[in-house]
């Protein structure tokens, strides 16, 4: 699973490399700036990680494949946002939603992940339909909410640091 020679190993590595790079990005933005070099491991992975979810085998769409692809238009968006139109106007706010979006499917996948994979955690949700996944993961969501309206709000309201 954490072997990076093999195709999963390299898939795990890339999220758990966006997941480490989302956190400074998020604080970056909570506090009204870009941390550029953060940004673009964040961006680069998190774009690298839902398009290798693509190649694992499957028939038929699955809940991980329109993740993906929502996860992939978010990023699109937020590297748009950023590079493309230099945040100018309401891309400003664009960039900071779309990026904290982009975090928060990540770390929504990392718990379902962790519930799947970790023996205790899967013995309190073996089907991941039981309370203590509903509830880790509406924890993540309202946690995120929080952090990404705040996220909106501080990085649109900070003047532009060059």
């Amino acid at each position: 699973m954490f072997d990076p020679t093999t195709f999963v190993g390299f898939h795990t590595w890339l999220s758990l490399i966006a997941i480490v790079a989302g956190f400074p990005v998020a604080a970056g933005l909570l506090h009204g700036h870009t941390r550029p070099g953060w940004t673009g491991v964040f961006l680069s992975t998190a774009f690298a990680t839902s398009a290798t979810g693509f190649g694992f085998p499957f028939s038929g769409v699955l809940p991980s494949h329109i993740i993906g692809a929502i996860h992939i238009a978010l990023v699109g968006i937020a590297a748009f946002a950023l590079y493309g139109r230099r945040l100018e106007g309401g891309w400003r706010r664009t960039y900071a939603i779309t990026a904290m979006l982009s975090f928060y499917l990540l770390v929504f996948v990392l718990v379902a992940q962790m519930f799947g994979k970790i023996p205790a955690l899967r013995a309190l949700a073996p089907t991941q339909s039981e309370p203590p996944f509903a509830i880790a993961e509406a924890f993540v969501l309202f946690a995120f909410g929080f952090l990404t309206w705040k996220a909106a709000v501080r990085f649109v309201q900070m003047p532009r640091i060059a």
